[in-house]
C-alpha cells in the first residue's frame, strides 16, 4: 500500500531544547523516503520514528547551517554500517560542497555507503542518478533568500486518470479488459473502440513543498503554489519581524500568508526559535490569515498528505 506522509524528526531552529530536536524531516512518498535537512540528532530521531537507513532514497539539504546539516555525518555512517544497497543521492547548494564533503567523511569508518553528491547551482529539476530508487514524481529546487545560499524543494507527481466504474460498465468493459485498456490506451469492444479518456476522469497529481530558512521571496510562493502539503519555517512571531528580516527568516504570519496566497491545502509550521514557549501564539497568528489544515509541528509528528483533489 502506498504511503504519503511527513515524519517530523525535529522542530527547533539554531538551538535545540529539552522538547525540540534540531530540525529534520522524512517525506514518505510511496516507495520513496526523502530525508530533508538532517540536523544534529536525526539518526536517533529516525530510530524513534521507526525509519531505517535502508528506507532512505534521497537526502535533500536546503543550506549548510548546522541545524539543517550536522546530522548528515551520523546518517551517512549509518547508511554505510547497514550496507544500504542502493545509491542515495544527496542534493545541496553547490557553494556548500566543502562542508558536505567534510560531513560525509567526518570520522574514521569503513566506507560502504553509495552516495551521489549533487551540488545545485541553479533553479530547476534535480537530476536522477543511476542506481537510485525512485518513483515517477519529479523533484525540483528553487533558490531562496537567506543569509547564505539556500534552496527550497518541490516534489510533484504527474497527473493521471482514474477509471470510472459506471462508464466502464456502460461501455461493456469488465474484469481483465479494464487492465488491458489502461495498458494499451484503447480497446476494441462489441460496441466499438473505447479509449481510456472515454471511461476515466482526470486524477491530478499531488505536490509537496519544503521551504526552510528564507525571507519573503518569489521562490517561496512559487514552490508553495497549489501544494497539497507545505512545510515552511516560521522561526519568529510577527512581533519580532525585524529580527526575522535581519537573520533571513519568516514569521508565522508571513509563512501562513504564503500558504494562503498559494492555495495550499495543508500547512506545517516548524523551525521555531527557542525564545517562544506558547505555541498557541503560532496557531493564532497563522489562523488570522490561513483557513486550511494547520499543524504547528512537534517532534515525531506524522502528517499525512490530504486526500487527492477532485477535478
Amino acid at each position: 500500500m502506498s504511503r504519503r506522509e511527513l515524519v517530523v524528526l525535529g522542530t527547533a531552529s539554531q538551538v535545540p531544547t529539552r522538547t525540540r530536536n534540531h530540525n529534520g524531516y522524512v517525506l514518505l512518498w510511496d516507495e520513496e523516503a526523502i530525508l530533508l535537512d538532517p540536523g544534529e540528532g536525526s539518526q536517533r530521531q529516525m530510530l524513534h520514528a521507526g525509519i531505517s537507513a535502508t528506507d532512505l532514497t534521497r537526502i535533500a539539504i536546503t543550506h549548510l547551517h548546522g541545524d539543517h546539516s550536522l546530522g548528515l555525518a551520523g546518517v551517512v555512517q549509518r547508511i554505510s554500517l547497514d550496507g544500504v544497497p542502493h545509491v542515495v543521492p544527496v542534493s545541496y547548494p553547490a557553494s556548500g560542497a566543502r562542508w558536505v564533503r567534510a560531513l560525509c567523511d567526518s570520522t574514521a569508518f569503513h566506507h560502504r555507503e553509495r552516495l551521489a553528491l549533487q551540488g545545485l547551482a541553479a533553479d530547476g529539476p534535480v537530476p536522477r542518478v543511476p542506481g537510485e530508487r525512485h518513483g515517477t514524481a519529479t523533484l525540483r529546487a528553487a533558490r531562496l533568500d537567506h543569509t547564505l545560499e539556500a534552496f527550497g524543494y518541490r516534489l510533484d507527481e504527474p497527473a493521471g486518470r482514474s477509471l470510472d466504474p459506471a462508464r466502464l460498465a456502460a461501455a461493456g468493459i469488465f474484469g481483465p479488459d479494464a487492465g488491458r485498456l489502461l495498458r494499451d490506451g484503447s480497446l476494441q469492444t462489441a460496441r466499438g473502440r473505447v479509449t481510456v479518456d472515454d471511461v476515466s476522469v482526470l486524477r491530478p497529481g499531488q505536490g509537496f513543498a519544503f521551504v526552510m530558512d528564507t525571507r519573503l521571496c518569489d521562490a517561496a510562493g512559487d514552490l508553495a503554489e497549489g501544494a497539497d502539503l507545505l512545510v515552511i519555517e516560521s522561526t519568529y512571531l510577527d512581533r519580532d519581524r525585524a529580527l526575522a528580516e535581519e537573520h533571513g527568516h519568516l514569521t508565522a504570519l508571513q509563512a501562513a500568508r504564503v500558504a494562503a496566497d498559494a492555495g495550499v491545502r495543508s500547512l506545517v509550521l516548524t523551525h521555531f526559535s527557542q525564545r517562544y514557549t506558547d505555541m498557541g501564539e503560532f496557531v493564532a497568528e497563522a489562523r488570522s490569515v490561513y483557513g486550511g489544515e494547520l499543524t504547528v509541528a512537534s517532534d515525531l509528528d506524522r502528517v499525512p498528505l490530504p486526500r487527492r483533489r477532485l477535478v
